[in-house]
C-alpha cells in the first residue's frame, strides 16, 4: 500500500499506514545496526550503536503493544525512505578506506536514520492525539524521546571527536 494509494481513505487509515511504516523501518534498522557496529572503529561510536540496537528492539516491542492496543496486527509496510537511507549508508561505508572518515560517515548515516524516525514518531503522536487515541501516545513518546537522545549523543560525538579526527 503506497502512501497515497486508494487504500487510504480516512485519517485512521493514514495513521495505521504510518504505524506500519515505522514498524518496518525499526525492523530494518535493527537488522542493519550489527553491520554498522562491525564497521565502526571508534569505541564510543560502536558503544552508541550497540546501545541503540538494544533500544530499537525495545521500540519494536512498544510498537507491537501499540498495534495490539489499536486492534490491528503488528505488520510493516515497505518504506522506500528508510530503505534508501540504509542503502546510501551501505554505499558510503563501502567506499571509505580511512577509518576516521568511515566513522564520520557511519555517524552521519545514523543521524539520517534518527531524523527519519523523529519525523515519523512526531507525526504519529500528533495524529494519535487528533484521533483521540490517547492510550497510544505514551509508548510513541517514549520511542521519540529515545530517538532524540540518540541524535543528541551522536551530534556531540561528531562535534567533539569524530569530525575533527576525520578532518585531520
Amino acid at each position: 500500500m503506497g502512501l497515497f494509494s486508494k487504500d487510504i481513505k480516512t485519517m485512521d487509515d493514514l495513521f495505521l499506514h504510518m504505524l506500519q511504516d515505522i514498524y518496518y523501518a525499526e525492523q530494518r534498522i535493527e537488522k542493519n545496526l550489527p553491520t554498522m557496529i562491525e564497521k565502526a572503529t571508534n569505541s564510543e561510536l560502536k558503544a552508541g550503536f550497540e546501545k541503540h540496537l538494544k533500544e530499537t528492539s525495545q521500540q519494536i516491542k512498544r510498537l507491537e503493544d501499540v498495534f495490539d492496543a489499536y486492534g490491528h496486527p503488528a505488520q510493516g509496510t515497505d518504506c522506500e525512505a528508510i530503505d534508501g537511507i540504509l542503502k546510501e549508508a551501505k554505499h558510503v561505508a563501502g567506499n571509505v578506506a580511512d577509518k576516521e572518515v568511515l566513522d564520520a560517515a557511519l555517524l552521519a548515516s545514523a543521524q539520517a536514520v534518527e531524523h527519519y524516525e523523529i519525523t515519523r514518531y512526531g507525526t504519529l503522536i500528533a495524529w494519535a492525539k487528533q484521533l483521540g487515541l490517547t492510550n497510544l501516545v505514551r509508548p510513541l513518546e517514549l520511542n521519540l524521546e529515545e530517538e532524540y537522545k540518540t541524535d543528541k549523543s551522536l551530534t556531540a560525538l561528531a562535534e567533539k571527536k569524530l569530525n575533527k579526527k576525520a578532518a585531520a
